[in-house]
């Protein structure tokens, strides 16, 4: 892999680049599909492609499981299993092993009221935890959402199915906090998220593998300057390919978190936003120095009916849309505006038809993924400014 700055915004931290792969070039700043089981719900590798995606990010934790890691190296890697011929992201399935554990156990009645009181963080390091998720110095135990059998995911292990997937970027095992978190638990995982990011660094450089998949660190440290501060001196300074941003992230923290990473990593190499994709967050996290993003929001609500359009989101449920024969965004050009009304996809919902969910996430990711394009663009031209007033003032509807 190789990163290649283009033009730097000499007004905000900013910059446009490309990131090279062995299966393509992705222009940054870009917005990563999300197809967590190695396909985009309801979509064909084709129509994903069509409506302009350049890269596509995979679950660690969920193909682990389904089908397997080593069915999917046995196909030929994620390439040639699920027909991404384009570039492609793994995530390291730590936070998911943790999360879905915790859900898989409420689901089945093991969490105590007690217990579904408490932040997440704190029931890993509770004695009422039972047999909910345990974390460790060596990782994670944890339980299959699928059949509720015991897992276990460490640094070495993330990073082996990560190999086995074959994506070309993955990241390293950490452990993803709540912003709801004690300030001493953000500095007890923050520090064995380094330990583990060194671990997986160590692995991953032992493997034949490191020579054409690239591993970004991951920063943490939840909300807390200093601690933000600490994490990307620490992980800025190991021999990563990029860097991932992990969670505990309120909006107003692009503006802020973000900054204060983004002032401390290595210039020279590509950063990744984790799970942020809303269009009024690609603008903070682009001018503070993000290159590229991924987020399941475009396609999870466009599944429920609520949809992008310059001025805003609609649901397209609601009962004044029956008879509305205009595309869902009059600027848009995806497939589903080229061809469908609101009125029609409005039927499709109220009947409970498949179609639905396929229309309606080609508009939401054709939305999202040609907004970061236009955003690229408008630095390219010194526009950036104007363009991200102009369509803030429209989409949230300021005056």
């Amino acid at each position: 892999m190789r990163f290649n700055i283009i033009k730097e915004m000499g007004n905000s931290r900013g910059r446009v680049g490309v990131i090279e792969t062995p299966h393509g070039n992705i222009e940054t700043p870009a917005f990563i599909v999300v197809g967590t089981k190695a396909t985009v719900k309801a979509l064909t590798v084709e129509q994903v492609k069509d409506l302009g995606a350049q890269a596509l990010l995979a679950n660690t934790y969920h193909l682990y499981l389904q089908p397997g890691d080593d069915l999917i190296k046995k196909a030929g890697y994620i390439q040639k299993f699920s027909n991404w011929d384009i570039p492609s992201f793994t995530d390291s399935g730590g936070f998911q092993a943790f999360s879905l554990g915790i859900a898989l156990n409420k689901k089945v009645g093991k969490v105590s009221d007690k217990i579904e009181k408490m932040d997440m963080v704190d029931i890993a390091g509770s004695e009422t935890s039972g047999d909910l998720v345990k974390i460790d110095e060596e990782g994670i135990t944890f339980k299959s959402i699928i059949d509720g059998s015991s897992h276990r995911f460490t640094p070495e292990r993330s990073i082996e199915i990560q190999h086995n997937i074959g994506a070309d970027i993955i990241f390293a095992f950490d452990e993803c906090t709540s912003p709801h978190a004690s300030y001493e638990y953000q500095r007890e995982a923050m520090n064995r998220t380094h330990r583990w990011a060194k671990r997986s660094l160590e692995y991953h450089k032992s493997k034949e593998a490191s020579k054409k998949q690239a591993l970004f660190g991951i920063v943490q440290g939840g909300r807390h300057k200093d601690l933000r501060e600490e994490s990307a001196r620490t992980i800025g300074m190991m021999d990563f390919d990029g860097f991932g941003i992990g969670g505990s992230f309120d909006k107003q923290d692009i503006y802020s978190a973000v900054g204060w990473v983004n002032d401390i990593l290595p210039k020279g190499k590509p950063r990744h936003l984790l799970g942020i994709g809303e269009p009024a967050d690609l603008f903070g996290g682009i001018e503070n120095g993000i290159d590229t993003f991924d987020c399941v929001t475009p396609t999870r609500i466009a599944r429920n009916g609520s949809l992008y359009t310059r001025d805003g989101k609609i649901n397209i449920t609601n009962s004044k849309y029956s008879d509305d024969f205009e595309k869902i965004d009059s600027e848009c050009g995806c497939y589903t505006c080229s061809h469908y009304t609101r009125a029609y996809i409005s039927h499709l919902f109220r009947a409970k038809e498949m179609l639905a969910a396929t229309l309606s996430s080609i508009h939401n990711l054709y939305f999202i993924v040609n907004l970061v394009k236009e955003i690229r663009q408008s630095m390219l031209e010194g526009k950036f400014d104007e363009f991200k007033n102009s369509f803030l003032k429209r989409y949230t509807h300021l005056t």
